[in-house]
Parts: structure tokens; C-alpha cells; sequence
């Protein structure tokens, strides 16, 4: 490990495992040759499979679990409290007993663009592809391309060769 890193003791890091500077890990688990780009954060009870690409930037809070084969972009946030607040109702600070982590599932080989922000309690489905920049705000059909703010379906893929395909007409 490098001097820039803060990975703490409780972080299951698999085979081949590639980090870069400056990212903090606690309590998550790290599949076989996965790659963690510069300031990532991974929190508690997180999980990123194998053969995945986290990038530069990205948030994945408690409550995630990346399946493998699955690319994350730059500046990729996700949530897991539907309704965020500071303080409880007698005004105190919040604590973990005052919410409860809502979950988010991303399926094999699915694709995350730049800058999209991730609402909990959703899935995304194989192979589904997120635009830079969108809203996800429910689920994602597997084979499917979504984008926008809110994020919606604009086509569905076939195969991995008729969509690469599509970006060379």
C-alpha cells in the first residue's frame, strides 16, 4: 500500500487488486482485478466485484453492491437515505440509529457514465448502460440505454456487437 491511501484493517482486498493515490476504504470488500482510480471513497459494507473499474472521483456509500465486470465513471455519486437530514427531531445530530441504509444493486457488466448521480433503493440491470451525467431515480432494466435527469430509457441493446456497432454509424 502507498502512504497517500487510508484503507482500514476490515477492507477484503482480492487478488490483483490495483489502487491508485489518494482513496479512502473502510469496511467494503474489493473483488479479483478490480481497479480503483484516485480519490474513490468506499464505505462500510460496500461491495465491488471482480474484473471492475471504479474511476477517479467516485462516491459508493454503504448499502452498494457492484456486481462484476461493471464500469463506473468519474465523479459516479450514490445515496442511500431517501430523506437526508442533519439533525433529529429534538435537533440533535443524527446518528445511525435515526435512518435506516436502503440498498442499491448494479448488475454484471453494467456501465456507469461520468457525473451520474445514483438514488438508493433501485437496481440496474446486466449490461445496462447509464448516461454521463443522469438521474437514475428507479430501476434499470437489464440491456437497456438510459439517460437524462430523471434518467429514462432510450433504446435497449441486443447484443455488446450491435451497440458498439450503433457508435460507428
Amino acid at each position: 500500500m502507498n502512504p497517500w491511501n487510508c484503507i482500514s484493517e476490515d477492507v477484503k482486498l482480492g487478488a490483483n487488486v490495483r489502487l491508485s493515490k489518494f482513496i479512502n476504504l473502510y469496511g467494503c470488500e474489493i473483488g479479483d482485478d478490480t481497479k480503483i482510480g484516485a480519490f474513490v471513497e468506499i464505505q462500510r459494507n460496500a461491495v465491488v466485484g471482480k474484473r471492475c473499474k471504479i474511476s477517479s472521483h467516485t462516491f459508493i456509500c454503504e448499502g452498494v453492491v457492484i456486481e462484476d465486470n461493471v464500469f463506473i465513471g468519474h465523479g459516479v455519486t450514490f445515496t442511500n437515505d431517501m430523506y437526508p437530514r442533519a439533525t433529529s427531531t429534538d435537533g440533535s445530530l443524527q446518528t445511525e440509529a435515526d435512518w435506516a441504509v436502503l440498498p442499491t444493486v448494479i448488475g454484471n457488466g453494467a456501465s456507469i457514465g461520468s457525473g451520474a448521480t445514483i438514488l438508493c433503493n433501485i437496481s440496474i440491470g446486466q449490461n445496462a448502460i447509464i448516461g454521463a451525467g443522469s438521474v437514475v431515480t428507479k430501476s434499470v432494466p437489464a440491456n437497456s440505454i438510459v439517460a437524462g435527469n430523471p434518467a429514462r430509457v432510450l433504446r435497449y441493446i441486443q447484443s455488446h456487437t450491435e451497440d458498439r456497432s450503433a457508435d460507428n454509424e
